[in-house]
């Protein structure tokens, strides 16, 4: 069958994990694009964005920005792996049914 690349359990696999983890990356950019207190320690900051800067919460706002768009991006791309999961369960669906009895 042309376009087939994944197995019938693989393709799953792939659906259910893209779904699971395009939820979550879009959950965690919400909360980073919110500056969550509670994701601090994720957020790539110096000390000297904090103390050398004449206004502190900016530089680190830009920060939790940044790693929220970037969630953001990753989401999409686990959408694109999932749509590409179901394309392949929906060819292996197929597949099936083209199998020939002797």
């Amino acid at each position: 069958m042309r376009g087939l690349i994944c197995g019938s359990k693989l393709s799953a696999c792939g659906a259910v994990l893209s779904i699971w983890g395009s939820i979550m990356l879009v959950v965690l950019g919400i909360f980073f694009t919110t500056h969550s207190a509670v994701l601090i320690t994720d957020v790539p900051f110096s000390r000297a964005d904090i103390h050398e800067d004449p206004n502190p919460p900016h530089r680190v706002y830009n920060a939790y920005n940044t790693v929220g768009y970037n969630c953001f991006i990753a989401a999409g791309i686990y959408m694109v792996v999932g749509l590409f999961s179901c394309w392949q369960m929906r060819l292996n669906k197929g597949k099936n049914f083209l199998v020939m009895r002797q």
